[in-house]
């Protein structure tokens, strides 16, 4: 009798253990993206291609989402790290003809809280790496490989800077961050390792892949069908591997 009482409880648990996670699985999947999260990846993909006629109604459509115009710019002042100076600054001036219409017609959008004073008891070197090691749940190897052995100096560049002069501030959230860098880094083109990494760093920041494949159907719709193929091809590539 004892027997079969402890079959069944294997049975009961068993049973329903995979039912379980299978229904995680299956709502991990079926997450979507917030009304903000996709005016994030719009704005970054839109100005990363410069379109900037299409990119107007998206600035327009991000500020009714509820995002302020401090975290606008942070997304457009963002994406100057992986599509340069001339795209973030046009996107900036496009964003200012916005302001600057809709304060004609009465509408006042709410600018927001500024980003926060930052800790600098710590060389910004070190702060780009604790950054970087939060963002991939990775600790930094002290041995450099690829092209950061290659070129030592845009290592210390993407620690310096990208990770503790821009990642370090507050106005957007990791995850936010990283929604508009997979915008741009599938917008531009050829960059798909770059790409793969970040679409990981995603996952890791809590984003599911419900909402990443989301992500891709706005690239489609926006940007094409062959940036598309190509993301959707990578982030394959990035949920396979955690398999």
């Amino acid at each position: 009798m004892k027997q079969i009482f402890r079959l069944l409880i294997l049975f009961t648990v068993f049973g329903i253990l995979p039912i379980m996670l299978w229904s995680q699985n299956i709502m991990n999947d079926t997450l979507t993206l917030n009304a903000k999260q996709k005016a994030v990846v719009a704005i970054a993909a839109l100005t990363a291609k410069g379109d900037l006629p299409a990119l107007k109604s998206s600035l327009s459509q991000g500020l009714e989402s509820g995002l302020t115009v401090n975290q606008i710019k942070e997304v457009l002042i963002h994406i100057y790290a992986y599509a340069g100076f001339p795209r973030s600054i046009r996107g900036l001036q496009t964003f200012m003809t916005i302001l600057d219409e809709r304060k004609a017609n009465g509408i006042v959008d709410i600018v927001g809280i500024d980003a926060s004073p930052i800790n600098e008891d710590s060389s910004k070197y070190n702060r780009g790496k604790q950054v970087l090691e939060n963002l991939t749940g990775v600790t930094d190897n002290l041995s450099k490989t690829g092209y950061a052995a290659f070129a030592p100096t845009i290592e210390k560049f993407l620690k310096e800077h990208l990770f503790a002069d821009i990642f370090e501030r507050d106005i957007l959230s990791y995850s936010e961050r990283e929604l508009a860098t997979i915008s741009v880094l599938s917008s531009i083109g050829e960059v798909e390792p770059m790409l793969y990494s970040h679409l990981n760093i995603c996952l890791n920041v809590g984003l599911k892949p419900g909402q990443l494949h989301q992500f891709v159907g706005i690239i489609n719709q926006i940007i094409g069908a062959n940036e598309s193929i190509v993301a959707q091809r990578v982030l394959d590539e990035v949920l396979k591997s955690k398999n």
